[in-house]
């Protein structure tokens, strides 16, 4: 009996030209492919599947999916022994025969360009010689009998494509110039941005913290702009990875975080993250420019035409619902310092590490997201030579190390809590050691050493929080973080079981 699933561990899809591994899986609903570097997800319902191939890559084969409304996705990294496999699965699933898709390698450099869907496919007697998804065109221009292309760069790709330009013959009988119906042709599914109509919502002054500066956010329905005195950044909702909506240490700021992919460059500076603080004075009102019907038909009643409020929870609530993405708060750690921020150091400024439900993420400078997924081990070790503060090491499966330093000796405790309830591997522990009294606190050359250091500040960090706790009754403590109650319950998107994130579950 044939399986109802299919998964691969070792599977790689083309991005922008870069061939970015990941794990992809096949159900008889969906084909999911999880991103192994950024953890984003791509998800194809069975009923949107136009077409499906295998296609020789080199070394390899893979497969060429084609859908209704006339994406193009390729995978590749298949052994030759699944093809028969896979080829029943395809037929089972989803109706289809797994046709190999010939490809023309004379070395030909002229033939017929042909418009399928979001694609442009470059043939030459019913064979291709090449296909370029349209989305990854960032520009067309065209000049007497030419027409030239420019593509989106990607930072992972050693080599990109940067244009490529296209004789066109001149047809005296044609009743359209071929020439700008090529070029037409390319605009309708390329991804170029311009603002056409008025923008959706607009913010201004708004500090960033990265890149720094005051800009005002423009929202447009496709993407969103950031306008400055010296830089203007335009960024397609796409490229929205995650949101974070996180408490500043002093529990009166808020950061709001936007993690993108690909990033948004200035010079040569990559910017992976936009960082927003917003003060606890600032407030703001917007009517949005729908009516009660549209906002029900476009975004199926998730946001009311007036909103107002903290500026962070209404623009909050504005990226959420037009970028559709969960926003993720800062889960259920709670420090010593009463907040989810842990002050420490990373490389050579200070900032806030942030536990979270499914991973970590330090703000600001540089700021660091890491998947819980991606660690190998924590470590915690000595701060140099202090007795007041620890550092906190996390190794990637990359072979990648993070140390945050500089951390007060009093949230050792709390923070070594939090990686025991997430199962975390932690290196500096024995295979007979099965609590944090028993963690060896020093350098991995003394690990079966007692550490009279480590002892010494376990003892007094419970003898702080024993104080603290004695003393809460006389005072006011801040209430969790709940921006939005309907919405505290957050959680990040990128778990394999993916759903719709109409749905404020996990996905």
């Amino acid at each position: 009996m044939m399986a109802d699933t299919l998964e691969y561990s070792d599977i790689t899809s083309e991005v922008r030209g870069v061939l970015t591994p990941g794990r992809l899986k096949l159900t008889d609903q969906h084909i999911i492919f999880k991103n192994s570097k950024t953890g984003k997800v791509e998800q194809i319902a069975a009923d949107d599947i136009e077409l499906i191939n295998s296609q020789k890559f080199v070394g390899t084969w893979g497969l060429r999916i084609f859908t209704k409304n006339g994406g193009l996705y390729r995978f590749s990294g298949f052994r030759d022994s699944e093809n028969e496999k896979l080829g029943k699965f395809l037929k089972k699933a989803y109706k289809q025969d797994m046709v190999e898709k010939e490809m023309c390698v004379k070395g030909w450099n002229w033939g017929t360009a042909r418009f399928l869907g979001s694609a442009l496919s470059f043939d030459k007697d019913s064979k291709t010689i090449f296909e370029i998804p349209l989305q990854h065109v960032s520009q067309c221009m065209t000049g007497k009998n030419e027409v030239t292309l420019e593509f989106h760069q990607s930072d992972d790709a050693p080599v990109g494509l940067l244009e490529m330009r296209f004789h066109i013959p001149a047809v005296e009988s044609a009743e359209e110039d071929p020439v700008e119906s090529f070029q037409n042709n390319v605009m309708s599914k390329a991804s170029v941005i311009s603002a056409s109509g008025d923008a959706i919502a607009i913010f201004r002054e708004i500090h960033c913290l990265t890149p720094r500066g005051r800009y005002d956010i423009k929202i447009f329905s496709t993407f969103f702009q950031l306008h400055g005195k010296t830089f203007d950044y335009k960024i397609p909702m796409d490229s929205v990875l995650r949101l974070f909506l996180l408490p500043h240490k002093d529990n009166r700021q808020m950061f709001l975080v936007l993690s993108l992919d690909p990033p948004i460059k200035q010079g040569q500076t990559r910017y992976h993250f936009l960082v927003l603080l917003f003060g606890p004075e600032e407030e703001t009102s917007i009517e949005l420019p729908f009516s009660e019907e549209e906002l029900k038909e476009k975004y199926e009643g998730k946001i009311e035409k007036e909103l107002s409020g903290p500026l962070y929870e209404v623009m909050g609530k504005v990226m959420k619902v037009l970028i559709g993405r969960k926003i993720t708060g800062p889960g259920n750690f709670i420090g010593h310092s009463g907040t989810a921020a842990i002050g420490c150091s990373f490389k050579a400024a200070a900032g806030y590490l942030y536990p979270l439900e499914r991973g970590f993420i330090y703000i600001h400078k540089p700021p660091v997201h890491i998947r819980f997924e991606e660690i190998a081990s924590v470590n915690f070790a000595r701060s140099g030579g202090s007795t007041r503060s620890f550092d906190f090491e996390i190794t990637l499966k990359n072979g990648t190390v993070h140390i945050f330093s500089s951390i007060e000796k009093e949230e050792y405790a709390k923070l070594f809590d939090y990686i025991q309830q997430k199962k975390l591997r932690v290196s500096n522990i024995g295979k007979d050691k099965g609590g944090y009294n028993d963690v060896d606190f020093g350098d991995s050359d003394n690990e079966n050493e007692p550490d009279a250091y480590l002892a010494r500040v376990k003892a007094e960090a419970r003898e702080k929080e024993s104080d603290d706790e004695e003393g809460s009754e006389e005072e006011s403590t801040d209430e969790d973080f709940k921006p939005n109650e309907a919405e505290s319950d957050v959680a990040e998107e990128y778990d394999s079981n993916v759903q719709s994130d109409s749905e404020d579950s996990d996905a």
